[in-house]
């Protein structure tokens, strides 16, 4: 159990885990994902993490086939400038490992944003804490247990 299932749990909310076997050569891990889970690529979303100006991290979630406007993350946050925080920070933070950070379970709290086009799904699907381990839930769900926001967050 990762601390991302262990809150759903705890949280009462529906979930389903999806497995599959995580190729350490994938040039990306969310896309991969995708492709092995045999679901769109706009419907499973990456967890990334970004330093803003005032040193302040915060989560950006958006689907694996776009990239995180750091204008519109920063923007969202209420800052100036947002850049991607160092990989050992993101560990360290979050209590996971790149190409497994969930928004579920983290460590810290963090300011959190979900692009918005989640809501027009019924179910995406986001990491559970480790490479190669996915869980869907609702969008809506995983706004109320990251006390996230939706705005416009891909590029």
């Amino acid at each position: 159990m990762t601390p991302a299932i262990n809150s759903a749990k705890h949280a009462g909310i529906a979930f389903q885990l999806h497995e599959y076997e995580h190729e350490a050569a994938a040039h990306s891990y969310g896309l991969e994902a995708a492709e092995k889970l045999g679901v769109a690529a706009p419907q499973v979303f990456k967890t990334l993490v970004v330093k803003l100006d005032d040193k302040h991290l915060a989560v950006g979630i958006v689907p694996v086939n776009c990239q995180l406007g750091l204008k519109q993350i920063a923007k969202a946050a209420g800052a100036k400038k947002a850049t991607m925080a160092e990989p050992a920070e993101v560990e360290r933070t979050t209590g996971y490992v790149l190409g497994g950070v969930s928004p579920l379970g983290q460590k810290r709290r963090l300011a959190t944003f979900i692009d918005n086009s989640a809501a027009s799904f019924a179910n995406i699907y986001v990491s559970a804490g480790r490479r190669g381990l996915e869980i869907e839930l609702s969008p809506r769900d995983l706004a109320t247990l990251s006390q996230a926001t939706f705005v416009p967050l891909a590029t």
